[in-house]
């Protein structure tokens, strides 16, 4: 028993050993690309036809993703909290490229309630919608609670994302159908969904915890984005719909996410880790690749990482728990829901 143990671990190592080569080295897999691929570079070959015919949401500023979509001819729709913020991204993408349309909305994905309002006024513009990225994400070290009384990174990271979804599935179905092109939704997950066990899938306790850890909160959240789009996809598949959903693991970028993380990167280990950071080219490329290459097409319930398919946890493929995940998720809304409206 104690030499097949011993086996296990040196295989376990072994492979993890070869996949941080790979990883360091940006030796390219299956789809031609790697973790030093940027952004640039993985739309040169688009899966559409025409990418001025495209309009995407990008929640939370993703500045790079909006920069090299909006290069590529796709009118960008970005919802942020940060108005400020977003009004500077949307000139310096327009000073790049002047034919930009670059459309800066109002959002707080921890308020179902401003998320509704984003969707109805999204709506009310009466434009098609082909990609959604769900990419706004938050980490709080400490427990907070949005207007919702949800915990915060749950709300943001998830929840919000799961109503907005849900909200705009029906004209993305709809675009899809009018125009024959596929319609995409990429949800930003991470590798540390892989942390959370089956124990830390407890829906009440993400809601409102009892033992507040900011790194679990953080890792629960990214887990259940990948749960998400494994149903939704599911669902997508019983309908025939010409919409796919995927996750994808943008790998680690210096983002303020990261500086955040002070309960599991401290200021050592951050140098060391930042051998492994990527530049924020090479942090959009995955979410680019997926949202506009032809070798993603047809492909739904996906995880991506370094532009290309890899593994998720098997509680992440727990089709259950997913199904689970989405209906509490669902009932908690409509509750919420009845509560706005009287």
């Amino acid at each position: 028993m104690k030499m097949v143990f011993s086996v296990s671990i040196i295989l376990s190592l072994g492979k993890l050993m070869k996949d941080t080569l790979r990883y360091l080295a940006g030796i390219a897999g299956p789809s031609g690309y790697g973790s030093k691929s940027t952004a640039e570079q993985v739309t040169q070959c688009s899966s559409f036809s025409s990418t001025s015919q495209l309009t995407a949401i990008i929640t939370g500023i993703g500045a790079e993703t909006a920069r090299v979509l909006a290069k590529r001819g796709v009118r960008i729709v970005m919802p942020a909290r940060d108005m400020k913020k977003a009004a500077q991204v949307k000139e310096a993408i327009q000073r790049e490229s002047p034919e930009a349309e670059i459309i800066v909305c109002e959002i707080d994905l921890s308020s179902l309630a401003s998320v509704q309002s984003f969707c109805n006024h999204f709506l009310a513009l009466r434009l098609p919608l082909n990609i959604l990225i769900n990419n706004a994400g938050v980490f709080s070290k400490n427990l907070e609670f949005s207007e919702d009384k949800v915990e915060l990174t749950f709300a943001t990271n998830y929840l919000g994302h799961y109503f907005l979804t849900e909200t705009l599935l029906e004209k993305m179905i709809e675009t899809a159908t009018k125009t024959g092109i596929e319609g995409r939704i990429i949800n930003i997950s991470s590798v540390v969904h892989g942390w959370v066990k089956k124990d830390g899938l407890n829906f009440g306790q993400m809601l409102n915890p009892n033992n507040y850890n900011g790194t679990r909160a953080y890792a629960q959240s990214k887990l259940a984005n990948i749960l998400h789009a494994k149903e939704v996809s599911r669902q997508l598949q019983g309908r025939n719909a010409r919409v796919t959903i995927n996750a994808v693991h943008p790998g680690i970028v210096k983002t303020a996410i990261i500086r955040a993380h002070k309960g599991f990167i401290t200021d050592s280990l951050f140098f060391m880790a930042s051998k492994l950071l990527k530049t924020t080219s090479q942090g959009a490329s995955t979410t680019c690749y997926v949202a506009l290459s032809s070798q993603t097409e047809g492909k739904s319930g996906k995880f991506y990482a370094d532009c290309n398919e890899t593994n998720c946890s098997s509680l992440a493929n727990d089709e259950l728990e997913a199904q689970k995940l989405w209906t509490r998720t669902r009932n908690l809304i409509n509750k919420q829901l009845s509560k706005l409206s009287t």
